[in-house]
């Protein structure tokens, strides 16, 4: 069951334009301004009372709008001993009282001349909007001051200025107006819904279908967007229904500010709204009225050739969404749209030369895009549409990010002997679903010393290409006695860090490996002869021991492990890492065995 909700913000811009405009508060009253736009949140905050005091919505007997006015003591007096609220839920109300400060800060009783904060600067006047239509000026928003006086939006301006004389006049932006929806459009993708868009110009559509439950249900969820609107200074009215249609209508004529439209009751719902409800074209709604029709329901007995006829194909389709008879899908929006370029071709190719050249287009159009926002790649993937209909992907990755394309082409060509044309390659997209900021660096002139390192980022994107993407790493130091876990994998070009200064094998195996027929003199000798892999080895030398114990700290099994390691070469001239289990002393420190973990160079 599809439920779509219409959210409908009727004084958008001029709400919007009353909180940029607050008054300014004195130097000292006024915080640091945060060095990031704060992102809208509908945390009301830790403290459950509403701002401005009144009663806790936590309470049992005032919850959900239960009470319709504050309740006096006098009303609780007057009520039965056992319908009186418990001494609990007493102690939960919190009376509405001015901040102890609030005086200071208008300089009340101090002798001060601080401005009060108040609207008068901004609504003294009546204010209105306007932006320009063809040859003349249209008010697009006015202030509750301006409406109480018979101004309306799509009135000239002319018009207004003639019927009242004090008018303030201010010029639209309807461009911060949208960037405030989109904002609010992200914020409910986010927190609300995954499926949510702008609807221009006044508006969001939410699909609701399985996420109210989450909230408490849809009553729950539209109280406390509304709540979450108002302390943001907004006024709106939202109405669920099973069509976008329905819920656009009901939001912005149906007159309450909820309305929750049960599933299949679209038709009559919308029967006695005005026709303007249905988003119909100027010309279709002056079309109607010279016909006669003012209300949904008049169309409903028309039959569909003459209606479209009359007022346009467009009216039947919108008539037949808001019914539920026609689809009319949320085009929802996306917090990141990754950059992407298509080449669609005239006539299929097949060949790893046309295939290639065709790459090379792709990279220098994505390169453009990627400088336009600011980007580098980090992955691409390329996918190849076959005459059949199947498709083809390949997919690089680079160690940094970088727009460098002839470095790009040579990646993607590496990779195309892994493309099977089949009967021919119709398209061919180029994505890159990875991406990392990428700025302008400056250069140091190095003056004939440049001491700099050398950049292997090409050199890492290469050998990626020829082996697996994975293969490349370098090894750094991790703080651990313990000789396997002293050293980790990292990525090619993160910075390794220091080495110990004990002497350690160029080249370490994975895990030691036993060693058998050990001949060695306990319990502070190195071993004098040993067989490794099959193999009988000699030693003539040797040092040690150098004794680790477990980290204890990590395994019980290693509270009391020791292994005493030494450095030992054999008679044919290799040097080994060897280590044997156990101090020689006492049995719980190790079984005595021996194993090898590493060569010397």
């Amino acid at each position: 069951m599809t439920r779509v909700a219409s959210l409908y913000l009727p004084q958008l811009a001029i709400e919007r334009l009353r909180r940029l405009e607050r008054p300014a508060r004195p130097l000292e009253h006024v915080p640091a301004a945060p060095r990031f736009a704060r992102p809208v949140d509908d945390d009301p905050g830790a403290c459950s009372v509403p701002r401005g005091g009144a009663w806790r919505p936590g309470a049992r007997w005032a919850r959900d709008g239960a009470l319709g006015h504050k309740p006096h003591q006098s009303d609780i007096d007057a009520l039965p001993a056992h319908q009186r609220p418990s001494m609990r839920e007493m102690g939960r109300r919190s009376e509405a009282a001015e901040h102890p400060f609030k005086a200071m800060a208008r300089g009340e009783g101090s002798g001060g001349s601080a401005p009060a904060i108040s609207w008068g600067r901004l609504w003294g006047r009546p204010t209105v909007l306007i932006a320009r239509s063809g040859q003349r000026d249209i008010v697009t928003s006015a202030c509750p001051v301006a409406l109480d006086l018979g101004l309306r939006p799509g009135m000239a301006a002319a018009h207004a200025r003639a019927l009242v004389t004090e008018l303030e006049v201010r010029d639209a932006e309807p461009d911060a107006d949208r960037a405030w929806l989109d904002r609010l459009a992200l914020h409910a993708v986010g927190h609300w819904t995954p499926t949510a868009s702008v609807c221009d110009p006044d508006g969001l559509w939410l699909d609701l279908t399985g996420t109210t439950h989450l909230f408490g249900g849809e009553q729950r969820f539209c109280h406390r967007l509304l709540r979450f609107l108002q302390r943001r200074g907004f006024t709106a009215s939202i109405a669920v229904a099973g069509t976008a249609g329905a819920a656009y209508a009901l939001a912005r004529h149906g007159g309450a500010p909820i309305t929750l439209l049960p599933p299949g009751e679209e038709t009559q719902a919308l029967a006695d709204l005005p026709l303007a409800a249905l988003r119909l074209e100027p010309e279709a709604l002056h079309a109607a009225a010279r016909f006669g029709l003012e209300r949904i329901a008049d169309l409903y007995s028309m039959p569909r050739a003459p209606l479209a006829r009359r007022l346009g194909i467009t009216t039947v389709q919108r008539l037949d969404q808001a019914r539920g008879m026609a689809a009319e899908p949320i085009i929802p929006v996306v917090t990141f749209e990754a950059p992407r370029v298509e080449r669609r071709l005239l006539e299929p190719i097949g060949t790893a030369e046309a295939i290639i050249q065709v790459i090379g287009d792709l990279v220098d159009d994505l390169v453009i895009a990627l400088q336009q926002r600011g980007l580098g790649l980090r992955t691409a993937h390329l996918a190849c549409l076959i005459v059949d209909g199947s498709e083809q992907r390949i997919a690089i990755g680079t160690a940094r990010a970088t727009r460098d394309s002839l470095h790009l082409k040579r990646m993607l060509a590496m990779r195309v002997e892994r493309i099977d044309p089949g009967l021919g390659i119709e398209a061919m997209t180029l994505a890159a679903p990875r991406v990392e900021t990428l700025a302008a660096q400056t250069i140091e002139a190095g003056l004939g010393q440049d001491d700099r390192p050398r950049d292997i980022a090409t050199l890492v994107d290469q050998l990626s290409g020829r082996i697996e993407p994975d293969r490349p790493f370098r090894l750094s130091s991790h703080e651990s006695d313990v000789p396997e876990r002293a050293v980790r994998r990292v990525a090619p070009l993160a910075k390794p860090l220091g080495w110990p200064d004990w002497k350690r094998p160029v080249r370490m195996l994975r895990r030691p490996e036993l060693l058998v027929h050990v001949v060695a003199l306990m319990p502070d000798h190195p071993p004098r002869r040993f067989t490794w892999r099959g193999k009988s080895y000699r030693v003539i030398a040797g040092d040690g021991p150098e004794r680790i114990h477990g980290e204890w700290w990590r395994n019980e099994d290693e509270m009391w492990a020791v292994r005493d390691y030494f450095r030992v070469e054999a008679a044919g001239g290799e040097r080994f890492w060897l280590f044997r289990r156990g101090d020689g002393v006492d049995a719980q420190t190790g079984n005595l065995s021996w194993f090898m973990h590493g060569m010397f160079g």
